[in-house]
């Protein structure tokens, strides 16, 4: 079963979304499992500390080091498998082939950082692989958690009603999906594609990858120069 723990402030943010429709069906019948960790059960002090300020001085605050190894220690004794996620801006961007890679593995632990981010030393001391979902700044990793959850859940057997909806997407072939249409055959003068409609399958699939090669040109040219 594939297993996604989240060490967070703010568990009360999951399930959240992926509580609902097919990761929430799928989450009810044991595809997978999710589960969160509190990490000022193991704070500081009588208002369980987790947070302190910057060395050298500058604003915010950063997630003290001795808090996190023992909330990550704590939530993956040694020997669990699962890789150790924090979700970080600076992080390598997530991308669907690390997504693949993270859906066909045990599932994943996953520190959602507040603040001004957290100290360096535990970075390297406990192995977190830093992973971003976009060039932009949220308040949290919760949400960016909830997106990478998303995207390996759906990828799951028995998650989604045809494997091949998993495959003919925005980046399995390293390019933009192609347009869709459905009925009615034509709305506000707008008709479907005539060849979507000859029911000539090998032009269908020609049209389909010229398309999405016209889409991937004009809005992610850096797609076609990744190896």
């Amino acid at each position: 079963m594939w297993r996604a723990t989240i060490l967070t402030l703010f568990p009360e943010m999951f399930p959240g979304p992926l509580g609902l429709s097919l990761a929430g069906d799928a989450l009810a019948r044991g595809v997978w499992e999710l589960e969160t960790k509190q990490i000022r059960e193991h704070g500081i002090g009588r208002h369980r500390a987790v947070d302190d300020t910057p060395a050298g001085g500058g604003p915010g605050m950063v997630m003290r080091a001795d808090v996190l190894a023992a909330a990550i220690d704590a939530a993956a004794p040694e020997g669990d498998p699962r890789p150790k996620l924090l979700m970080s801006p600076r992080g390598l961007p997530l991308t669907q082939q690390r997504v693949r890679a993270l859906a066909e593995g045990p599932g994943a632990i996953i520190l959602c950082a507040r603040f001004e981010g957290v100290d360096e030393r535990i970075i390297s001391a406990r192995n977190l692989e830093e992973v971003s979902i976009g060039d932009y700044i949220l308040s949290g990793g919760e949400i960016a958690a909830l997106a990478l959850m998303d995207a390996c859940v759906r990828l799951l057997p028995g998650v989604m009603g045809e494997e091949l909806s998993g495959e003919e997407e925005s980046f399995e072939g390293g390019l933009l999906e192609y347009p869709q249409y459905t009925r009615p055959r034509d709305v506000e003068g707008r008709a479907i594609p005539d060849i979507l409609l000859s029911g000539d399958h090998a032009k269908i699939a020609k049209w389909r990858h010229e398309e999405a090669l016209k889409l991937t040109r004009a809005r992610r040219p850096d797609l076609l120069t990744r190896k």
